[in-house]
């Protein structure tokens, strides 16, 4: 399986036979400097933690432009069909989706979910976490945009997470003492990758807190944007 961070909140999951993209913040990202046809080739999944611009992204045009199917809540599917997303898969939270060699399951996030019409907010269901298990595979628990929770404990004891996806950019989610607290706290990962960070001033610019934190345990991979890496 490989794993490619496109920078933010974005990754790409390269399984057996899927290509998973994960928030596809991409164009309005001004970090993002790679061919966007190249990483959103052959796209056969979008799955959104929530309704944000910078998660929901270039969701749109990748689907009509690949057929990939949106996974995320009822709200986002909906939304997102209406703006003519050909093919949509909705669940909520505490559900899980079987697909052809994946399923994904629905997870609490601490955060909110809305999009912005005519210069109004418009709500667009709870924020996720989204579990990625692949047949044979390790699973990915992408946090989405979080703050610490009890329930995260929950969490590892019914999907058992081997890598953590963490958000670690502070004022919009956790910062990395608080992500180091969490990982720390909740889970047995055996990888966790450090996201949600560097993109805007207001973010934490490094992930340097958040390694620190973690001490050495669990390892921490920080991968350029583009990086790939195989587990």
């Amino acid at each position: 399986m490989k794993i490619t961070w496109l920078g933010h909140s974005a990754f790409r999951i390269e399984t057996r036979s899927s290509v998973i993209l994960i928030d596809p913040f991409l164009r309005g990202n001004p970090k993002f400097q790679l061919d966007f046809a190249a990483v959103t080739a052959g796209a056969t999944h979008i799955l959104l933690t929530h309704g944000h611009d910078d998660h929901v992204g270039d969701s749109l045009e990748i689907a009509k432009a690949t057929g990939a199917q949106i996974l995320s809540n009822f709200e986002v599917c909906v939304y997102l069909a209406g703006q003519g997303a050909p093919n949509i898969n909705p669940g909520n939270t505490g559900g899980t989706i079987a697909l052809d060699d994946f399923k994904v399951s629905f997870t609490q996030a601490y955060h909110s979910s809305s999009t912005i019409v005519d210069g109004k907010p418009v709500y667009l269901g709870n924020p996720m976490g989204i579990v990625v298990t692949p047949h044979g595979g390790p699973s990915i628990y992408h946090m989405g945009d979080t703050a610490i929770f009890s329930d995260m404990a929950l969490i590892n004891d019914v999907h058992h997470p081997k890598i953590g996806i963490v958000p670690i950019g502070d004022r919009f989610t956790m910062g990395g003492k608080i992500a180091a607290e969490a990982v720390h706290r909740y889970f047995q990962f055996e990888t966790v990758i450090p996201c949600h960070y560097g993109t805007f001033d207001l973010l934490a610019q490094t992930p340097d807190e958040f390694v620190a934190a973690l001490g050495g345990k669990p390892k921490v991979q920080v991968p350029a944007i583009g990086e790939t890496l195989e587990v």
